[in-house]
């Protein structure tokens, strides 16, 4: 087993926070018994070294590779930063991995590339074959020259093979190629190999390089992955079963040869179920059953007798959810119409069983299934070939694949069918889209964590950690949880007493104008930079006009067509300013605001998300599945609100980052507050909270978080003037 001496060789700091040690030395021992780690660490506090640092020492040692993964950029720049930090102390190999698509030097689509790739390679091997065929016809000859009879009837037969590997060259020739991908191939690429472990390349970094050289930068990533100690990359490389497979060959390791860490891993159970998530729009279906007709092969009339019930099916579905006047109102985004029945099918497969008349859907759509992918097949060969110039995507295959899905697996717990609308911007028509939505994340995520050698998910907002388990399909793994470990005098937990905001509440004006007054005063008596963050975007637009007028410090507010990143430089960049935003929004996670970029923030609400068909069927699939896991409501708590007070939780976290930082927290709602726990009951949330977080709340009423906080801010000297009177 290695010495904490032989670990923190990977540790780039002088000294690491209090409980980083602690946390290493656990996560470390963790990794040796093949555990998976839950470690919750408050924002701010080290987590990500506390990760890294021990499972690199542990890859060292039992030769394996740590993928570490994120789904938030800045976070991926923090990583770059602590590998480069880390490399510059013991030097590693580190590959900093990003999507093709974003590298791509000719802008091609992946299927597209795919073709190029294998065309590509089968030109450099027949060039190949062309040069050793003349290499050896030319000694023959010589052979041949000096008498040797065997030797001239052997060039006979090479000169006639090197004539048939010259045409089939002539051909590839005329085929679509890659030059950046024929440069890697024919070139010496150690020079690049030399410059990217030099360092920790970015994608950027790579694409730069490659794109002055006329090579392909994503391949040479991919071919300079294996055998590595260290790859930082996006969460669908890991989330993504069939990019995950990819992924893994890539890097010449066995799944059990990886450990992987996840950060800001309470966004994981959100994440796995968008990769789970299948859908099917009514063009594809259009476009498929155009391909069906234009087809001679005896299996199209059966493809397009199954999806063109299918197609009548998902259109009668969605135009009788429409009341009147509902169509004309479609805009350009997707919506939800309700298909959901609790006593039987959904509404589009039963329309679609109404709608169906032949042999059989079952037969029909496996013969559909059947043909669309020999026609695969032949567009992959017209544009190997350079009969077509885009390699074309079977509608078909995409059609079937879903519908047969959608039918076997529409009425199993968890999948949830859908059914959305939308208006097209070009024609002005109404379309659908058909949808088989995963509500259960652990379908994606248990068969990961059990094939790999071992995860740490790390986050400052995982527990409780037993939800976190049941969700993600985890098998008893070691839990740590550390809190802020900063000076306690440097920050004040403030849940202010104003009436709780329900959605049944939010127009009542005396609601409004308690808050609002509560909010004015949250600024006015903040030294520094103010951030609000509110349960919606149209919640923030409310209060910002309500007391824009009354306020002295400069107001911004997040909104759509303004870069989040340039809102929140200007923010920074003044030093009397308050935010609005969403909670649900890019600012309230992943984005820090260090020493006096903010130093309070302020929580207007219990934010929880819209309640929509989607989110119910969560808690029923919840409910469902987890039922002997909770004394209370296991969907509500499990989906709602253990979801809503983890964005809470990482809301509060974007002030004082540092031991030196100091800032005020403050939790706008009586549900936040101790006496709602006696006298609200069930509609309190105070509970959900971790216990050392719940000690440090301060029950305050709203007229008086004023000298709460001014008391505050003038026993840290915070004031550059005059402090304000109350």
């Amino acid at each position: 087993m290695s010495t904490t001496s032989e670990y923190m060789r990977f540790f780039p700091y002088a000294d690491p926070y209090d409980n980083q040690r602690e946390a290493m030395d656990r996560i470390y021992n963790g990794l040796s018994r093949g555990q998976d780690v839950v470690f919750e660490g408050a924002c701010g506090t080290g987590k990500t070294l506390s990760s890294l640092v021990p499972a690199l020492e542990y890859a060292r040692e039992e030769d394996k590779t740590v993928v570490i993964t994120t789904n938030v950029h800045q976070q991926m720049r923090q990583f770059v930063r602590e590998a480069r930090a880390v490399n510059d102390q013991e030097p590693l190999r580190a590959v900093v991995f990003r999507g093709k698509g974003s590298m791509c030097h000719v802008d091609v689509d992946y299927q597209e590339c795919q073709v190029l790739r294998d065309n590509t390679y089968e030109v450099v091997d027949s060039e190949r074959d062309v040069r050793e065929l003349e290499q050896r016809q030319a000694e023959l000859l010589e052979r041949a020259q000096e008498g040797d009879d065997e030797a001239a009837e052997a060039r006979s037969a090479v000169m006639d093979e090197l004539e048939a590997v010259e045409e089939e060259l002539e051909d590839l020739q005329d085929a679509n190629v890659c030059e950046h991908y024929y440069n890697n191939l024919t070139g010496d690429n150690e020079e690049f190999y030399q410059w990217l472990y030099d360092d920790v390349r970015t994608p950027d970094d790579v694409y730069d390089y490659a794109e002055q050289r006329q090579l392909c930068g994503y391949e040479l990533l991919k071919d300079g992955m294996e055998g590595v100690d260290l790859v930082v990359c996006n969460y669908h490389h890991l989330l993504d079963p069939t990019i995950r497979e990819q992924f893994f060959r890539w890097l010449g390791r066995d799944p059990e040869d990886v450990v992987t860490i996840f950060d800001e891993a309470h966004n994981v159970e959100g994440v796995a179920r968008e990769h789970a998530t299948r859908t099917l729009t009514e063009n594809t279906v259009d476009s498929a059953l155009d391909e069906l007709q234009e087809s001679d092969d005896h299996r199209s009339d059966a493809g397009f007798n199954v999806l063109a019930a299918f197609q009548r099916a998902l259109r009668t579905t969605y135009e009788d959810s429409f009341s009147f006047g509902e169509r004309e109102q479609v805009g350009e985004n997707w919506e939800d119409v309700s298909i959901a029945n609790e006593d039987r099918r959904d509404d589009l497969t039963l329309n679609f069983l109404q709608e169906y008349t032949g042999p059989g859907f079952d037969s029909e759509l496996d013969d559909a299934l059947a043909l669309g992918r020999d026609l695969d097949e032949e567009y992959e060969e017209a544009y190997r070939n350079g009969d077509a110039t885009t390699r074309k995507e079977c509608q078909t295959l995409q059609a079937a694949r879903f519908v047969k899905s959608f039918v076997d697996e529409g009425g199993e717990l968890g999948q949830y069918p859908v059914v959305s609308v939308r208006r097209d911007e070009g024609t002005d028509e109404v379309y659908g889209r058909a949808e088989l939505y995963t509500c259960i994340p652990r379908e994606v995520t248990e068969e990961l964590f059990s094939e790999v050698y071992a995860t740490v998910l790390m986050s400052a907002t995982l527990r409780p950690f037993d939800v976190l388990g049941d969700v993600l399909g985890l098998e008893d793994p070691i839990t740590l949880a550390y809190g802020l470990q900063f000076p306690e005098e440097n920050r004040r937990t403030f849940s202010v007493g104003t009436p709780a905001l329900f959605a049944s509440e939010r127009s009542d004006p005396e609601t409004q104008a308690v808050i609002a007054d509560a909010l004015r005063d949250a600024v006015e008596f903040t030294a520094g930079n103010t951030l609000v963050f509110f349960p919606s975007y149209s919640e923030a637009e409310r209060y910002r006009d309500r007391v824009e007028s009354d306020i002295d410090a400069t107001l911004y507010f997040d909104e759509a067509g303004i870069s989040a990143d340039d809102l929140r430089q200007s923010f920074t960049a003044d030093d009397d300013a308050v935010l609005f935003t969403s909670l649900w929004g890019t600012l309230a996670e992943g984005v820090s605001f260090d020493g006096d970029d903010a130093r309070t923030v302020v929580v207007v609400g219990v934010p929880y998300p819209h309640l929509d068909d989607r989110s119910k069927a969560v808690q029923d699939a919840y409910d469902r599945a987890f039922a002997d896991r909770s004394a209370h409501d296991s969907g509500w708590e499990y989906a709602v609100e253990i979801p809503t007070i983890r964005k809470t939780r990482q809301a509060l976290g974007r002030v004082i980052r540092s031991p030196e930082e100091f800032g005020v927290r403050v939790l706008l709602d009586e549900r936040y507050t101790a006496a709602s726990v006696s006298e609200m009951g069930k509609y309190s949330v105070r509970e959900t909270f971790p216990p050392e977080e719940r000690e440090e709340m301060v029950d305050v009423a709203p007229e008086k978080l004023k000298f709460a906080m001014l008391n505050f801010y003038t026993d840290r000297d915070a004031w550059t003037g005059d402090p304000p009177t109350p």
